[in-house]
């Protein structure tokens, strides 16, 4: 096990290397080790001590328990399952742990009554959304854009907004940030739980 984990580490340090195009030369540079120490520590033919980790974790820019962690052995594969308000089901594609707090969601809406003023969110952030199929009308303030499959928008939720199906079913891929996917998705968990609408405005 300590062997998987020292080769990881290996892996990694060099891959980061190579990920912002640095040379051995370069990296060494930055953490205060020769060359010839960094690639031996590379390729293995040397063990690498704790000392020399944590200006290389610096040097690349990223965290001692980045660098050291065990490679998680959970399996990859998400198995979404619907959760729906009426109109609207919503298949969540990413876990709760995912970096940044970021939330993937597919969503398929049906077209809903005219979207009135109440209708609208607001909560800080960004979101994003690409229209997978049918055509999306999204409605920013007193602006209403139409998206149609292909087409992808990004906005600032800090504008009061909604996003619904337009003559007919469409289906969206959308990331959230934190705030997005508590204003949003969970709203739908939590209908499906009660047994109500959420009201899910995007």
């Amino acid at each position: 096990m300590e062997q998987e984990i020292d080769a990881v580490v290996r892996q990694r340090i060099r891959g980061l290397r190579l990920a912002k195009g640095w040379t051995l030369d370069a990296l060494a540079a930055r953490c205060y080790l020769s060359p010839s120490t960094l690639s031996r520590i590379e390729t293995g033919h040397r063990r690498v001590a704790l000392d020399q980790l944590v200006p290389i974790a610096r040097a690349l820019d990223t965290s001692l328990d980045q660098l050291v962690e065990a490679a998680d052995d959970e399996d990859v594969v998400i198995r979404p399952e619907p959760h729906g308000t009426p109109g609207r089901t919503v298949w969540k594609l990413s876990r709760d742990s995912a970096p940044g707090g970021v939330s993937v969601a597919k969503m398929r809406m049906t077209p809903e009554p005219t979207v009135g003023p109440d209708d609208l969110r607001v909560h800080p952030g960004r979101e994003w959304f690409l229209v997978l199929s049918g055509t999306v009308r999204l409605r920013l303030g007193e602006r209403v854009i139409t998206v149609p499959a292909g087409q992808a928008a990004q906005f600032s939720t800090m504008v009061p907004h909604a996003i619904t199906a337009d003559g007919g079913p469409a289906e969206v891929m959308s990331i959230f940030d934190h705030n997005g996917e508590r204003a949003h998705l969970r709203d739908v968990a939590i209908s499906d739980v009660t047994g109500g609408a959420a009201g899910f405005a995007s």
